[in-house]
């Protein structure tokens, strides 16, 4: 998993001055964190419509007639929903390639969620809305991890959304080598573990999926549902107690292979991240070393040892 991953971002979140008070909302967490992994493609929404920098903001609007649109804020004419609408639908039928796409939280354009919508000829707004460009996207593309600049600040939803973006780029790399049954068997394999992590009942759904892979006559249609069925669990945040029961699966492999002392290490280490006192990467490191010392195929190739560059350093507080 060298290859650089391709990720969409707000323009403004990679420190261009694009924003409509003519500064930006540069992402350090992109920028220099996932910038040596990542090959951005940024995005303007506002500024490929035409509009200039600086510019009046704009808001979305509740029409008369129940419609969301895009207006300016200070009142003047113009609705800018049409050229939105079509210059989204237009960039978004180009992008089915990334792997994952950072958005400027709050923006009437780019907002994942909670944007304000305005009630038409007042300041009355409810934080219920999602930027016109955004919505296309995740319409069109329902399975791309997305997130919001904010929201890339807690922990847990920068490892899920790193996690996920490295999941769906390796899963896309073996469509692009040319799909087979084998080699989804083999790449659903891998991620058996992280998806246990992420949910018990979720797991065991798509394993019977999985598993029912031969009576399907199109395995382009086949990939689609899976794509869709993978990125959807997931999303689902992993949990301490999965990762506990992970971990005390892993612990199994090596039962009969480990003396009395080295089985209370690792237990008083599993035990100690579920009542929170260890991070996860103390258990997982010292399964590593036994990984090391005591080869087991099937475990070396599973993906929750290693989701990500170990220089992201994404486990060293969870």
């Amino acid at each position: 998993m060298s290859e650089k991953i391709p990720v969409g971002i707000s323009a403004c979140l990679t420190g261009e001055a694009v924003r409509f008070d003519g500064g930006h909302k540069r992402l350090a967490f992109a920028v220099e964190t996932l910038s040596p992994w990542v090959t951005f493609t940024p995005v303007c929404p506002e500024m490929a419509i035409g509009l200039p920098v600086p510019r009046p903001a704009l808001r979305l609007v509740k029409a008369d007639d129940g419609a969301i649109v895009l207006r300016y804020s200070d009142g003047r004419a113009g609705d800018l929903t049409g050229a939105m609408n079509d210059f989204s639908a237009r960039r978004v039928a180009g992008l089915e390639h990334l792997c994952g796409y950072i958005v400027c939280a709050k923006s009437p354009s780019c907002g994942m969620e909670r944007v304000r919508i305005y009630e038409s000829g007042s300041n009355n707004n409810r934080k219920a809305g999602r930027g016109l460009y955004t919505r296309r996207l995740m319409e069109t593309f329902p399975w791309l991890p997305v997130e919001e600049d904010g929201r890339l600040h807690d922990p847990q939803i920068r490892e899920n959304f790193v996690e996920r973006i490295y999941a769906l780029h390796e899963l896309n790399g073996v469509r692009q080598r040319g799909l087979s049954r084998g080699a989804l068997l083999d790449y659903h394999s891998r991620y058996k573990l992280l998806l246990l992590a992420h949910s018990q009942p979720a797991y065991r759904e798509l394993g019977r999926f999985v598993a029912a892979v031969h009576e399907w006559d199109s395995l382009e249609a086949f990939f689609i549902d899976y794509r869709q069925r993978l990125m959807d669990l997931l999303s689902h945040h992993a949990t301490r107690r999965n990762h506990t029961n992970v971990l005390m699966h892993v612990q199994g492999y090596f039962r009969d292979r480990l003396n009395a002392r080295q089985r209370q290490e690792l237990t008083t280490l599993i035990d100690g991240y579920r009542r929170a006192t260890q991070p996860l990467l103390a258990p997982i490191t010292l399964l590593k070393h036994y990984m090391a010392e005591y080869p087991d195929a099937w475990l070396s190739g599973q993906r929750y040892f290693d989701p990500w560059p170990e220089a992201l350093s994404l486990r060293y507080g969870s």
